[in-house]
């Protein structure tokens, strides 16, 4: 059995919101008691049939409670999804059919299950009880709340005051989540940042109709492959669940080493204590961020397609990218083994650069390379063990193999 201080190390891990913590603790305290486990519902509108990463964030959180033994409800929002969620939209949502959202909801089903255990996963669709209400039901539901808190919601106050219409039917999508949450008797909800609103209106209600609220806890919005933008397929800097494992590697390695540290967060399981000393190790130029990015797409592909595929995948990148350039003869320059050195030291002691200005200019401008990575901060430090090697190209056609021995 997990004590509850380590369920909350692991729960909390990553996440933005948690109304409320101590509430959170109290629950898993009487659980345990009681030998339960939590009910934690995650709802998705299936309004497009792929996941991407940016979607992954909540399950992967969804998996933390699967594993420590809580009941996780995938809830398809069959019939929500015919409304469609107003979250983050300047206008209203077209509305899908019925065969559009069941069609999408099966290829929901499969990649979720790529993350979560099928065997422990409670898969319901939301027509099963918001389909069974009456015109009487709706109007004894929606009089539990007001218009007034509905237009407190960011998006709808913004179109409001935009003079841009509200479709009625959009009202009705936080609180037809909500009834969600009181039809399973939910916990705990999960959702992205974006959804906090959505989320306590159902805590509210809740309340409202004699249940415990449900705790609320919120995700990051993960970035898109840019770093800007969130991750989305409408703006192209997105990694599918169901991409082949060479393409979802490639796109991984793409990202900046400091988005690299958000993904390693948000994506993978790893302790939070391991990601700091990790950190630290890259800072101290111990290890290179490139390699800490090999690491980063291995793990996160295995996840998705097996350790087989994630080793083909991670082979076929170096073989194909990371070398692509690569002349077959390249000179290589012994330099003595050692602590951390500046990039740009060794450049000079190597003859690839004349001094250690000009070695900062190439490296500002995007000149200089290593292990097929360019190195823009001229202050960058680079690991010096003893029997390494690091391939370094500075401009287009000089390339050096770095060489690090003790007995220099």
């Amino acid at each position: 059995m997990v004590k509850v201080s380590e369920q909350m190390d692991l729960l909390l891990k990553g996440c933005v919101d948690v109304v409320r913590p101590e509430d959170l603790e109290k629950r898993l305290e009487q659980a345990q008691k009681e030998g339960r486990g939590l009910v934690v519902k995650v709802g998705f509108d299936p309004s497009a049939p792929d996941l991407h990463l940016g979607h992954t964030v909540v399950i992967r959180k969804m998996r933390h409670f699967q594993m420590l033994g809580h009941t996780v409800v995938f809830l398809i929002g069959d019939f929500t999804g015919m409304i469609g969620d107003p979250t983050g939209k300047k206008a209203t949502r077209p509305q899908l059919t019925r065969e559009q959202v069941l069609a999408n909801a099966e290829t929901y089903k499969r990649q979720i299950f790529k993350l979560l255990d099928p065997e422990k996963t409670v898969v319901d669709f939301n027509s099963r009880w918001l389909g069974a209400l009456t015109s009487e039901d709706w109007i004894r539901l929606t009089a539990k709340v007001t218009v007034a808190q509905m237009l407190e919601r960011d998006d709808f106050a913004k179109r409001l005051a935009a003079g841009q219409p509200i479709a009625l039917h959009e009202l009705l999508y936080p609180v037809a989540q909500a009834y969600d949450s009181v039809a399973l008797k939910a916990d705990v909800e999960l959702g992205g940042t974006d959804q906090l609103f959505n989320l306590l209106v159902g805590r509210d209600l809740m309340e409202k109709m004699g249940l415990p609220p449900q705790i609320v806890m919120t995700l990051p919005l993960l970035p898109g492959l840019d770093g800007v933008e969130k991750m989305s397929k409408s703006l192209g800097n997105y990694v599918a669940v169901e991409d082949p494992p060479e393409e979802m590697f490639g796109k991984l390695m793409s990202i900046s080493d400091e988005l690299m540290w958000l993904y390693w967060e948000l994506l993978t399981d790893t302790p939070a204590s391991e990601l700091a000393a990790l950190k630290k190790r890259v800072e101290q130029g111990q290890e290179h961020p490139m390699e800490v990015k090999f690491r980063l797409a291995h793990t996160i592909t295995r996840d998705f397609h097996g350790e087989d595929a994630a080793r083909e995948a991670e082979a076929h990148f170096r073989k194909v990218h990371q070398r692509r350039e690569v002349p077959e003869e390249v000179q290589e320059i012994t330099l003595p083994a050692g602590e951390p050195q500046l990039l740009a030291k060794l450049l000079v002691a190597s003859g690839l650069a004349p001094s250690n200005a000009e070695a900062r200019r190439l490296m500002s401008q995007g000149g200089v390379k290593v292990e097929g990575t360019v190195v823009s901060d001229p202050f960058t430090t680079v690991p010096c063990t003893a029997g390494s090697a690091l391939l370094v190209q500075v401009g287009k056609r000089r390339f050096a193999r770095l060489r690090f021995d003790p007995r220099s």
